[in-house]
């Protein structure tokens, strides 16, 4: 373990799986406390595990972003079990493939709420710790928040909306001398994207062809970078977002999900019976 976080608290959303599971992870082994905060208390309960098993010091909170009294709750108890929170990672997300023509008023609301008003809802009531330790946040986008992708509509605009809030509060918040950050993951392999997109036909292919880099990206990458981020070596970037995906955004940063949801829709029509 290399203590660069010792004694400090670190707050990560959406930490059961994937992106937010990797970058308690690298905190817990970092030295920090880690608290997960997920709706399925089963795969929060692994997290904590899996760092507690390397060393560290981890604990889990199941709550909804979206609840912001429960959120509320959860930030105070943090608090009160470790004494200070001093940073906020908001990785939470929902999002599905979807054509926006066939997009219910439903479900757009539910990826906004849970991606805009989730993030809001964490770091309003993450403020005073933050103010008191001057901490820092860490918010995920997408490159599609500036450049738009075909399929996630919901997802581009709540995105769209995390990045500007993320800039706001860095304008807003530093005279606390609280930092406000992105970071903007490009294509990475997850359990999730592993079955829903990179297993459809050659898009995966395709996919890497627009990473000058050459490869897709691992959870630890984005793990790695956000520590860093929230880092003493940081100390004087706010505002800012860091792409971690291998140069992936200047070919503009689409994934072209609508393409591999009609490659679906495709495959499945072809399917006999």
């Amino acid at each position: 373990m290399n203590p660069h976080y010792a004694g400090k608290t670190v707050v990560v959303t959406g930490g059961g799986t994937g992106l937010g599971r990797a970058m308690a992870q690298a905190f817990g082994l970092e030295g920090a406390h880690v608290c997960v905060i997920g709706r399925r208390r089963e795969k929060l309960d692994e997290t904590v595990e899996s760092i507690q098993s390397s060393g560290g010091s981890a604990f889990a909170s199941a709550a909804d972003v979206r609840d912001a009294p429960a959120i509320q709750a959860v930030m105070s108890g943090v608090v009160e079990r470790t004494g200070r929170l001093d940073v906020l990672i908001n990785n939470a997300a929902g999002n599905f493939v979807c054509p926006s023509e066939e997009l219910s008023p439903n479900g757009f609301k539910s990826v906004v709420d849970i991606v805009l008003l989730g993030t809001f809802n964490c770091t309003r009531f993450a403020f005073e710790a933050l103010r008191a330790g001057k901490g820092s946040i860490v918010n995920i986008v997408a490159a599609y928040a500036w450049s738009g992708e075909p399929g996630a509509v919901h997802s581009a605009s709540a995105k769209a909306g995390v990045l500007a809030m993320t800039r706001t509060l860095a304008a807003e918040w530093g005279r606390f001398g609280i930092r406000a950050n992105a970071i903007s993951p490009g294509p990475i392999h997850t359990e999730g994207t592993d079955a829903n997109l990179w297993s459809v036909g050659n898009v995966e292919e395709e996919v890497r062809e627009t990473v000058p880099l050459g490869r897709l990206g691992q959870p630890e990458d984005v793990a790695r970078a956000a520590v860093w981020l929230c880092s003493d070596e940081a100390a004087w970037i706010s505002g800012a977002t860091l792409a971690v995906d291998g140069a992936q955004w200047l070919h503009g940063g689409t994934l072209d999900f609508r393409r591999a949801y009609d490659s679906i829709a495709a495959a499945a029509v072809r399917e006999p019976g």
